[in-house]
């Protein structure tokens, strides 16, 4: 199963922008999100760890 981490880049209306924290490539491109797939009380620069098809805040 995949497990990785992201942090908020953006949040622009119903979607978001996230980056991998743990990509080895520096030139890797922003994922778009649907926000409802998000916890709801996300903010940029917060990070999420994806696991088992979920998103969750790391504290």
């Amino acid at each position: 199963m995949l497990t990785c981490t992201y942090i908020v880049e953006k949040i622009d209306g119903d979607y978001a922008m996230l980056r991998r924290t743990d990509e080895t490539d520096p030139n890797a491109e922003a994922k778009m999100v649907a926000r409802a797939l998000l916890p709801p009380e996300i903010n940029e620069g917060s990070r999420l760890l994806y696991e088992y098809l979920q998103y969750s805040i790391i504290e």
